[in-house]
């Protein structure tokens, strides 16, 4: 005869159940609030990525810029820049919110000191970084255009894209030259780094990825790497 399983022992059962079926609720709610959390995570700005040659989009002649339009400058041909010899020193870029800097080094010695805008709109990440692609020309866009902060900006050019495991690539964070304001030194963008076209077109051909031959573009590979980037300091309130 099969032993009858007593009340107590059927309660035991459920209760075990019970306790199991909570804990994979938990489990898939808490999977589901961080998939959230991250899919909300502020980004720097909505990019082209489709255009990976970084090509120059000629239809594109204004931009908008908060709530003033701009004139998108015409295609520029690769801006000449300051030659250095080939060097084995392992190259970085630093950029100083704080004082609104950036510096770029080989090995100890610092080869270049710019002015840049840092985020306003949209706080610029701080900690260690690698650029993971360079393009000549990209579109970026966003903001609000209800809090007078929404942006539209066509061939943005010389754009280091860069991120690490904590800041995705899609958040749009990068290094790049402007063309809608000249008030360097104060932070004036939306979490990217902006510079002056011709300063930012020293650091796109001195830092890593190397350009291909006959390229203006390119991704950073294994044979290939991209800089370091080190962002530190609070940026000034204005």
């Amino acid at each position: 005869m099969p032993k009858k399983i007593t009340s107590s022992a059927q309660s035991s059962q459920l209760l075990i159940l019970g306790l199991i079926a909570i804990l994979f609720a938990i489990l898939y709610f808490f999977s589901l609030f961080n998939r959230s959390s991250r899919l909300f995570q502020p980004i720097a700005a909505e990019v082209d990525f489709k255009n990976e040659h970084g090509t120059y989009n000629g239809l594109e002649k204004t931009g908008q810029y908060l709530t003033s339009l701009v004139n998108v400058p015409a295609e520029q041909p690769q801006i000449p820049t300051q030659i250095f010899g080939e060097t084995t020193e392992s190259k970085r870029i630093e950029v100083d919110l704080t004082n609104q800097r950036l510096y770029a080094f080989e090995g100890d010695r610092k080869v270049y000191d710019f002015l840049v805008s840092t985020g306003k709109w949209g706080r610029t990440p701080t900690g260690t970084f690698t650029i993971w692609t360079k393009l000549r020309y990209t579109k970026m866009s966003g903001g609000s255009k209800e809090k007078n902060t929404y942006y539209y900006l066509p061939n943005v050019p010389f754009v280091m894209f860069f991120s690490n495991a904590q800041v995705a690539k899609s958040r749009g964070f990068s290094i790049h030259g402007t063309y809608w304001h000249n008030n360097f030194g104060t932070p004036m963008s939306h979490g990217c780094i902006n510079m002056k076209t011709e300063e930012v077109a020293q650091i796109y051909e001195w830092a890593t990825p190397v350009l291909p031959a006959g390229k203006t573009s390119t991704p950073a590979t294994v044979e290939n790497p991209g800089t370091q980037v080190i962002i530190y300091g609070e940026a000034p309130k204005n």
